[in-house]
């Protein structure tokens, strides 16, 4: 009898390889299933500055609100919290992918301090270095009185009031934190919700899929069982088939009963609810990091249409330029250039990259001026919009009006080659968010802060045979006579400006480092500023500018460069600021929904500072008319370009 051999051990490895095999096939899914949304977020990953400022419970105003955000705008960074405010000339930096998301409109300076805005910005006299004489009163146009509340920051902007509870109130601050003006679009721009039937549907598949596992391990709930496992088939595949309520089958509504029945059966079953609430709690926030995700989609093409050139203006500043080398040079007899160095004429001066922007602040002010014989315009722009703006303004006359076009970098590296600033920088804007003290439940409010950039403290090294000019941003439009301005005795005072006393430097005392300053000299706004240069070089302003340049300035990083503008154009003029009547211009046509159109109509200027500029799409509509009326018509280029503002 022949002896069997021993049968041969079973290998384990294979058996334990396809187990592992299995177990990380099971566990791909579920890793790509948490980790998909914030896969493909798109940023920005250029750091970011912050600067803490002091905390302030009570700075004596009326209001008793705080400024707990400042931050400013730069033209090339989407996401760091940094808002572009270029006047819409460009938009650099790429998308990468990252967790940090997309920051539409934040700041590459954020600082936190605590400020009381008033309701009502009083002109209380800044101390002066010596006595002050009594200052003449500025008579602008009359601006009709409204009746506010405490958000209000200025004549004509109307906020009704809207209690909101706490968590409101967080998530509209975070909002705008990370957003900024994106989300005062948004609400404005908010579709109510249609297809509530498929939302119903996907609500009622979320909850019976909770409690499913549950009810499969209750022993005598077969029943209940099957017909959760059903109604969950049957909702799989109706909300495959169907993404809106026409797409419905017509007998939904018995279904959505039945399914309703099965899930009240299901909840008065006693189940583990732990399972229940861990269930819940998953989908919960699935779905709130799709809606985030959502929300940085559309923050990132809002912020990408409102700092983005539109392709139309691109067109008509290569048409310019090109018709610019083509055309005959102008007969020097036809010149206007006699007028531009005429100290007696009334000179105004325009920063801007946009050949329509500038076109529309000019005609304006013209169309508005009741004597233009002695009237000249010095629009200093970069060296890539020179020649389009130069033959803009060759074709173009606005009645005995003359129009300097300059290049400003040109000028800047062949007679001032020792300062480091040579391109050109237009208004530089600050978003300040103000919440309220006494009613802390109240929606908090945002303004945007416009003060000089860099390239304005050129200005009287530029034009040395002046004696005074107006200084006009190329969001404003003017709507009345501004000749009063040319008659203001401003003493020994430097820039008459419109105040923000809603921000004063004593809550940027860590932005302003050991400088001396006053700590009660309020905040200024740029978009209309009477600048006396014969006081501008007695009080050496430029030099004192540079010396602020080099404490505060990096040169080699522009970010922090532009950052510097706050500080150094509040410390620049302290003691040295005119202050003109409020209502000289009315500000917050680029980001607030709130202005009468009667206010905004009687008003003397009218200032488009935030991200919604008139000449975009994404402009606020109610606003855009009254910068549209003062646009060049049958211009042939404008046609062929397709440019409809």
């Amino acid at each position: 009898m022949k002896a069997t051999a021993p049968p041969a051990k079973r290998r384990r490895g294979p058996r334990l390889a396809v187990l592992a095999l299995v177990f990380c096939s099971l566990l791909v899914p579920i890793a790509f299933l948490f980790n998909r949304f914030p896969a493909v977020y798109v940023t920005d990953e250029r750091p970011q500055q912050e600067i803490d400022l002091p905390s302030f419970d009570r700075m004596g105003f009326e209001s008793g609100g705080f400024v707990n955000e400042v931050q400013r705008d730069s033209a090339d960074a989407i996401g760091v919290n940094q808002e572009a405010q270029d006047s819409s000339d460009k938009i650099s930096g790429s998308s990468k992918d990252s967790h940090n998301g997309i920051d539409s409109d934040t700041s590459s300076v954020s600082t936190k301090p605590k400020v009381l805005p008033p309701p009502k910005i009083e002109q209380p006299v800044i101390p002066p270095p010596k006595d002050e004489k009594p200052k003449p009163e500025v008579k602008p146009v009359p601006v009709p009185v409204q009746q506010v509340d405490s958000f209000q920051s200025g004549p004509g902007k109307i906020r009704p009031p809207r209690v909101q509870n706490a968590d409101e109130v967080e998530k509209a601050k975070a909002c705008q934190l990370e957003f900024g003006s994106y989300c005062l679009w948004s609400i404005e721009h908010k579709e109510v919700m249609r297809d509530t039937l498929v939302k119903r549907l996907k609500d009622q598949l979320f909850v019976a899929r909770s409690y499913y596992p549950s009810i499969a391990k209750l022993k005598g709930k077969e029943a209940l069982t099957r017909e959760l496992k059903q109604n969950i088939q049957e909702h799989e595949r109706v909300l495959s088939e169907s993404i809106v309520d026409a797409d419905l089958p017509s007998f939904i509504k018995k279904k959505i009963e039945r399914t309703d029945q099965s899930i009240a059966r299901a909840k008065s079953c006693t189940v583990d609810c732990n399972n229940v609430d861990r269930k819940l709690r998953q989908i919960l926030h699935m779905t709130e990091d799709e809606a985030h995700f959502h929300m940085k989609q559309s923050a990132y093409l809002y912020n990408l249409g409102v700092h983005t050139m539109p392709k139309s203006h691109h067109c008509l500043n290569m048409r310019l330029t090109v018709e610019y080398f083509k055309s005959t040079p102008l007969d020097p007899d036809d010149s206007p250039a006699h007028k531009f160095n005429i100290p007696d004429h009334r000179h105004y001066v325009i920063l801007s990259k946009n050949v329509l922007a500038a076109s529309v602040v000019i005609n304006s002010t013209v169309s508005s001026c009741e004597d233009t014989e002695n009237v000249v315009f010095h629009v200093l722009t970069d060296a890539q919009n020179f020649y389009a703006m130069k033959h803009w303004f060759a074709r173009n006359s606005y009645r005995e009006s003359a129009v300097d076009v300059i290049n400003y970098e040109q000028i800047i590296f062949k007679n001032f080659p020792e300062f480091g600033t040579q391109l050109l920088y237009l208004p530089e804007e600050f978003r300040v968010f103000i919440s309220s003290l006494e009613r802390p439940t109240e929606k908090s409010r945002m303004e945007y802060l416009s003060v000089f950039s860099h390239s304005h403290f050129f200005i009287p090294e530029i034009f040395k045979d002046l004696k005074k000019v107006i200084i006009l941003d190329d969001d404003v439009i003017v709507q009345r006579d501004l000749s009063f301005l040319w008659n203001l005795d401003m003493e020994d005072k430097v820039n008459g400006a419109v105040r923000f006393c809603g921000l004063k430097l004593g809550q940027l005392r860590n932005l302003l480092s050991r400088t001396m300053y006053d700590p009660q000299s309020c905040a200024w706004m740029s978009g209309v500023n009477v600048i006396d240069l014969d006081k501008w070089r007695e009080h050496n302003v430029t030099e004192n500018y540079l010396q602020l340049l080099r404490k505060f300035g990096n040169n080699d990083d522009e970010a922090s460069l532009r950052a510097a503008a706050l500080p150094i154009s509040l410390l620049s003029f302290q003691h040295l600021l005119y202050p003109l009547d409020e209502r000289l211009t009315l500000s917050g046509l680029g980001y607030d929904y709130g202005i009468k159109e009667e206010v905004a109509q009687s008003s003397t200027s009218l200032h488009y500072n935030g991200n919604m500029k008139p000449w975009l799409e994404l402009g606020i509509p109610d606003y855009r008319k009254y910068w549209k009326r003062f646009l060049t018509r049958d211009e042939r280029f404008m046609d062929e370009c397709n440019v409809s503002p």
